[in-house]
């Protein structure tokens, strides 16, 4: 059995090689490691044209996608905040990370399954484009595909930066698409209760942006198959209807585990740590220890929409919690 890899950054003919260069720099720093974690620099900026990674699981391939990122400062206030804050910085520090910002990252995938292209989340859409988001339909477009070959989009669950890019220009992105997505979480959001809570404004985007597509949509729950090797699975906490996927294919596997973690060393390394994005926080930190003990025992990959780009890696059991391990190799040469 033979894995193979492709990481490029989409650009014209005369400026491939210089950006070449940037991805280099970027895709081998993550294999310098210690046992903490890997250090990212929160400060760097992100690459103006699309960026993703290919590599083969079984006969299925996988691509991921930068949507861009976002810089966040003090990230005491959204992860640990019911922590001292001398403790998020600490363990920051220990991580060779800045404890004053953060650097958030965004990565929808696909998967090329037969006859189907899957995409999974649609990431920040157009409007985020000048803070340096919204660059998921460049990526997709580097990569070699464009919106119109996407069958199937999978939504995990229905924020705002996963939901975002359905529409653009008013008009629905990926024209050939029939669309999937939690039935409890479709049905939370699109609830006319959340009008006058804290949830408003985001019920007000899933009615303008995934509630006209509805006729186009399929509704699962646990266990349910959106196409032949691909299964959801729930994942409550972070949303009410929040799902994780498996994708298997010849035997091997990978899990798409989109809002369980939130970063990379602060949801892994302290999984109890309360996540201000997380609407039952008791329930998420539960699902992050279940999912994750998971992945770490069977040693299985998996994709997280928030991890560094390419969002790839392994989980280690640690006394608390668990070490992010980013893929290198593993996808290249034969087990």
């Amino acid at each position: 059995m033979t894995l193979r890899q492709k990481s490029v950054i989409g650009a014209s003919r005369r400026d491939m090689f210089k950006a070449a260069g940037l991805v280099a720099a970027g895709l081998a720093a993550p294999q310098i490691m210690t046992r903490a974690a890997f250090a990212q620099d929160a400060s760097t900026p992100e690459p103006p044209m699309g960026q993703f990674n290919r590599f083969q699981l079984g006969s299925f391939e996988i691509t991921t996608l930068s949507d861009g990122g976002r810089i966040t400062d003090d990230p005491h206030t959204i992860f640990g905040a019911n922590q001292p804050q001398e403790d998020v910085a600490a363990l920051l520090e220990e991580n060779f990370l800045p404890t004053a910002r953060m650097r958030n990252s965004f990565t929808p995938a696909l998967v090329k399954a037969g006859s189907d292209l899957v995409l999974f989340d649609t990431g920040n859409g157009e409007a985020a484009r000048e803070a340096g988001a919204g660059q998921m339909l460049a990526s997709l477009r580097a990569s070699g595909y464009q919106p119109e070959d996407v069958t199937v989009v999978v939504l995990t669950h229905l924020h705002g930066d996963h939901i975002n890019g359905l529409m653009e220009g008013g008009a629905p992105t990926f024209a050939n698409a029939r669309y999937v997505t939690g039935q409890q979480e479709f049905d939370f959001w699109t609830d006319d209760a959340r009008v006058g809570t804290p949830a408003e404004g985001n019920h007000g985007a899933v009615m303008s942006r995934v509630a006209p597509l509805a006729e186009q949509m399929t509704f699962i729950g646990d266990g349910d198959e959106v196409v032949s090797g691909v299964t959801g699975l729930a994942a409550f906490g972070h949303t009410p209807g929040h799902m994780i996927y498996m994708v298997e294919s010849d035997d091997q596997r990978v899990v798409l585990t989109a809002d369980t973690a939130n970063h990379f060393v602060l949801s892994l390394q302290r999984p109890d740590w309360e996540v201000v994005y997380d609407m039952d926080k008791a329930a998420a930190a539960e699902t992050r220890k279940r999912v994750f003990d998971m992945l770490a025992t069977d040693r299985t990959a998996f994709i997280g929409y928030h991890m560094p780009f390419p969002g790839v890696g392994f989980v280690e059991k640690l006394d608390t919690g668990y070490r992010f391990v980013p893929k290198s190799y593993q996808f290249d040469v034969d087990a």
